[in-house]
């Protein structure tokens, strides 16, 4: 691979690592261009650039010099005991606001518009101290079936800007509701972990009920008062679950009454499949096999290969690939890189994007990745020095 490819995926790489909202190339945003006005306006109040973006993805929002982070993300009602969920949650809202905010005409903002002490208030129970709570009271039960669970574990604001001469101005916003599918408790502190299941009308139901007081709520602000809120369900996985949950439905709301759910056909699976499990394309199971049976036939002294795909009806949006070794020879890794990446241009399933991690059970060796509309896969191999 020649050297340009390698500084590309080492960038991609670092800015997945920091949880950059889009990833792709910065050639023409105003980030690679204004680097000196970058220096030269950092005493100027509200001056702002953008990340630059790939196609189909966000750019990302740079004030003062500085990328814009979200005040309340990765807030919880309670300890989140899957980060599956988190990453989930967090970039499948993106796709969802994708279907109502254009990339192409909209520039993404990490929430700024709801504080900490807000979103951690709406996320705990509502009570006598905190009458903004909204998940319901503590009924004092302990038993699974009678207490009143937390339904609501996590909330998430994205903003939606558009440009207005030298600034941004606020056009849309989106709401992820994180709703539990089964919520953990202790009958004492530092007791064994129970849990109480909630079934998926009852997430419809709370959901519904939820978001009709969110939108109350922002509508209220006078930022909200008169631009297109999105608010997306997103349905928690269990804390023993190998994937992250999935977006159940959204609505699009114009005015102060909520508007009509539209259902997303969103699924998680995990290849290979279990006895009981099925996938929504029997072509990409046999290809994943082949695959894997391929790679161990050739390189036995591996722990384990396995794949997270997340698909859209029948359709797969993408593949994250884990090949655990116990290779320890830095030759080894080259030479087991090279051929994986052969192997999946001639099995893996092609229009989509698919990573690659190969690693020990210590650190990471190679990654390797290909975006839906190339044929090759890009490869790096880390040293040891």
């Amino acid at each position: 691979m020649n050297v340009t490819k390698k500084i590309s995926l080492l960038v991609a790489i670092l800015l997945v690592g920091i949880g950059l909202a889009a990833c792709g190339s910065l050639d023409n945003s105003s980030m690679s261009s204004s680097t000196n006005n970058v220096t030269g306006e950092k005493n100027k109040k509200n001056t702002y650039q953008t990340t630059g973006s790939a196609s189909g993805e966000y750019a990302g929002v740079i004030k003062n010099g500085r990328y814009v982070t979200s005040k309340s993300r990765g807030l919880t009602a309670d300890q989140n005991g899957n980060v599956n969920n988190t990453k989930s949650f967090e970039s499948g809202l993106q796709d969802v606001s994708k279907i109502v905010f254009s990339p192409s005409k909209y520039i993404f903002q990490e929430g700024q518009y709801l504080s900490t002490d807000t979103v951690q208030d709406w996320l705990d129970r509502k009570s006598k101290s905190n009458p903004d709570g909204l998940n319901p009271e503590d009924n004092g039960s302990k038993d699974s079936e009678k207490r009143n669970p937390i339904y609501l574990q996590a909330l998430e604001e994205q903003d939606y800007m558009e440009k207005s001469g030298t600034s941004l101005k606020l056009k849309g916003v989106t709401i992820g509701l994180a709703m539990n599918s089964v919520d953990y408790y202790q009958k004492e502190q530092y007791g064994a972990e129970y849990e109480t299941k909630i079934s998926d009308a009852d997430i419809k139901a709370k959901s519904t009920e939820i978001a009709k007081e969110v939108l109350k709520r922002l509508r209220k602000k006078s930022e909200f008062k008169n631009v297109p809120i999105v608010i997306a369900v997103y349905k928690q996985a269990s804390n023993d679950s190998l994937t992250g949950g999935t977006f159940i439905r959204y609505t699009n709301n114009s005015g102060e009454k909520l508007a009509a759910w539209k259902n997303l056909d969103y699924k998680n699976v995990i290849y290979p499949l279990g006895n009981d499990e099925s996938s929504p394309n029997s072509n990409d199971s046999t290809a994943f096999d082949n695959f894997k049976t391929q790679v161990e036939s050739f390189f036995p002294n591996l722990s384990g290969i396995t794949a997270k795909t997340r698909y859209k009806g029948d359709a797969m949006q993408g593949m994250s690939v884990t090949i655990t070794t116990q290779f320890y020879s830095e030759t080894e890794i080259k030479s087991f890189t090279q051929f994986a990446s052969t192997q999946a241009e001639k099995y893996l399933p092609s229009g989509v994007n698919i990573d690659i991690t190969i690693r020990s059970s210590d650190d990471v060796q190679s990654f390797l990745s290909r975006s839906a509309k190339e044929k090759s896969f890009s490869s790096h191999v880390f040293s040891s020095y």
